[in-house]
C-alpha cells in the first residue's frame, strides 16, 4: 500500500504564486512541499489550539462556574487590557 495519495487541488492565482515562488526561490523543492509544510503548519495550530482550550479554557470556565464572583465587568476588562498594552508598549520602547 502507497504511503501518499495523489491530489488535484485549485488554488487562488495568489496561492498558486506564493507556492511557485517558494519552489523557485529554492526555499522548497516542489510544491507538493510547500503544501505539506503549510498543512503540518495548519495541524500544529489546531493541535495549540486545542491545547489552550483543554488546558487553560475549561479550567477557567469551570472555575467561574464555580465561583461566578470571579468573572470581571466588561470595563474590568478593558481597563487590564489597556494597562497590559501601556506597559508592553514601555517596554518596547526601551
Amino acid at each position: 500500500m502507497r504511503s501518499t495519495q495523489q491530489f488535484s487541488i485549485t488554488l487562488p492565482n495568489e496561492m498558486a504564486d506564493t507556492v511557485r515562488a517558494k519552489v523557485a526561490s529554492g526555499e522548497y523543492a516542489t510544491e507538493s512541499e510547500v503544501i505539506r509544510d503549510g498543512l503540518r503548519a495548519l495541524l500544529a495550530r489546531d493541535r495549540a489550539i486545542e491545547t489552550w482550550l483543554r488546558e487553560e479554557v475549561v479550567p477557567a470556565a469551570l472555575a467561574l462556574e464555580a465561583d461566578p464572583s470571579q468573572a470581571l465587568s466588561a470595563e474590568q476588562v478593558r481597563q487590564r487590557l489597556a494597562e497590559r498594552r501601556s506597559a508592553r508598549m514601555a517596554s518596547d520602547r526601551k
